[in-house]
């Protein structure tokens, strides 16, 4: 697959698949911008998405998110991680689409429930998609999101057994 160089590299996917850790590695090794779209929501509402959603309710939350997609998207050259439940809107999908390669980062519901279990540093930060247990709220929200995933997808890494250096690595091989 052959490349632009002034296109976007998009990863998207579910929480804990690696959109943050992976974005920054390849951005780091393509000299490129990292933006982390949930990041710069963070920043510019001043609180966590938690909070935000426990004050303002989803439909802002995706509001500000459609948002901060319409605005990183037309930008050029930059590895961008939108938040995992960017593909529910068509129109990001669309911009994203249009302006960049957009990589699914996919992983099983087992892998995904531990890595969350392991970083407790941002859980607080995570709100709840569905009000069930971490265990079955991976499985119910999966079950919705893997086909727009697929569909949005140019491109799919599954990192269930794959280290950061190993994702990073099929990336740039894709690249080429």
């Amino acid at each position: 697959m052959t490349f632009p160089e002034t296109g976007n590299i998009v990863l998207i996917g579910y929480r804990a698949c690696g959109k943050s850790s992976v974005g920054a590695a390849l951005a780091r090794v393509l000299k490129r911008p990292f933006v982390d779209l949930d990041q710069v929501l963070v920043t510019e509402a001043g609180c966590s998405i938690a909070q935000l959603v426990s004050q303002e309710g989803w439909e802002e939350f995706r509001r500000r998110e459609k948002e901060l997609v319409a605005r990183y998207a037309r930008q050029r050259g930059l590895v961008l991680a939108p938040g995992g439940g960017a593909v529910l809107d068509p129109d990001n999908v669309q911009v994203l689409q249009e302006n960049g390669l957009v990589i699914w980062l996919s992983a099983t519901p087992e892998v995904i429930r531990a890595r969350l279990a392991r970083d407790q540093a941002t859980a607080s930060n995570r709100p709840s998609l569905t009000g069930a247990d971490a265990a079955d709220e991976v499985t119910a929200v999966l079950k919705e999101r893997e086909p727009l995933y697929r569909q949005a997808a140019q491109m799919v890494i599954d990192t269930t057994a794959l280290s950061l250096d190993e994702v990073v690595a099929e990336v740039l091989a894709s690249l080429k």
